[in-house]
């Protein structure tokens, strides 16, 4: 395969760990960060270390504070930028597009304002055209795969060229496995709403009630990201992949996910402004119940346990009373309110 230039937007954990799987499969990749003690780091000492302690980066990786610098003579650009900023660095990014570039995000969200899905964003800002925007998604935390522990994705686009050359980009036959799947509606949906069965996942843990709740609560989940994901145009078979079942299973069960320890965090009496502060990085999973709970009622799907987080987020809802109402729920048929 031959070298390629790639731009990285922006240098956070995630960004950081993706530079590093491109580093290593020789492309030339240059992260754009808006901190130039951070550029200076990364540049000198080859770390990150308000991100990824600890962890020594290739030296084949280059940080600049210039978009221009970071843009010229890319043949792609990579995003993963937090939900809330993704509009504003695709704007910044516009003036240096080229219409042969291809866009790869790792973004899990929606913008809150518009509801819109990160693709949609991307291309509502550059004017590139769906087909050269694919999304990298899965069970995947940053800091396992700088450590190079076996990690398997997805890629996703409307074109299946630009998912093939999305894949060649990251594709590392010694710790990152990479699928490819047409459907960027259902890979960007699961995506983002793991993230809320997350929150609620780690508030579980935090109200120490058990395994068994727990297990219920992910299983129930994935009902409503199925029910909400067809609604909006997505192939149900996508959720039980990569981007779906794996990516809820991870962000669910493990310490590394911000927003478990969010959840937990909340379960266990700390206020939300306090558990944000403390964590010092963005939970998506917050913006992200907002705007699923609006979708749920624009599409008329049924997403109890988002409505439930909403409350507790947004309404200052006892967790405990949440759960009763969870609980408490009229008597269902398990299969019959399960739309695959």
């Amino acid at each position: 395969m031959s070298v390629k230039k790639v731009a990285v937007f922006v240098a956070g954990s995630w960004g950081t760990a993706l530079c590093q799987v491109l580093a290593d499969n020789q492309h030339e990749v240059v992260v754009w960060t808006r901190s130039e003690q951070q550029a200076v780091e990364m540049n000198e000492r080859h770390t990150n270390q308000k991100y990824l302690p600890n962890a020594i980066l290739s030296s084949a990786i280059r940080a600049t504070t210039s978009i221009e610098d970071a843009m010229n003579g890319a043949y792609a650009c990579v995003i993963v930028a937090p939900s809330a900023a993704l509009r504003g660095v695709a704007a910044q990014m516009k003036q240096h597009w080229q219409q042969d570039m291809f866009i790869v995000h790792a973004v899990k969200g929606f913008e809150t304002e518009t509801l819109a899905r990160m693709s949609e964003v991307l291309n509502d800002e550059l004017q590139c055209g769906e087909e050269r925007i694919a999304v990298l998604s899965g069970p995947s935390h940053a800091e396992e795969v700088i450590s190079q522990c076996p990690t398997t994705v997805v890629i996703a686009s409307a074109s299946l060229e630009t998912a093939a050359m999305a894949q060649d980009l990251f594709m590392n036959d010694s710790y990152f496995r990479v699928y490819t799947n047409s459907d960027i509606v259902g890979v960007e949906l699961a995506g983002a709403l793991k993230n809320i069965i997350a929150l609620g996942a780690g508030l579980s843990d935090g109200l120490k009630f058990g395994d068994n709740g727990k297990a219920a609560l992910i299983t129930r989940g994935l009902a409503e990201i199925v029910r909400l994901g067809t609604a909006m145009g997505a192939n149900p078979l996508t959720f039980a992949g990569l981007a779906g079942v794996g990516d809820l299973v991870v962000t669910c069960t493990s310490q590394h996910s911000r927003n478990w320890r969010a959840g937990s965090m909340i379960g266990q009496g700390m206020p939300i402004d306090e558990v944000l502060e403390q964590m010092g990085m963005v939970v998506e999973g917050i913006r992200t119940t907002k705007a699923a709970y609006i979708l749920a009622e624009k599409h008329d799907v049924q997403m109890p346990i988002t409505e439930q987080l909403y409350r507790v987020l947004f309404e200052q809802l006892d967790p405990k009373t949440a759960v009763e109402k969870l609980m408490g729920r009229v008597r269902k048929n398990e299969i019959e309110d399960i739309s695959f």
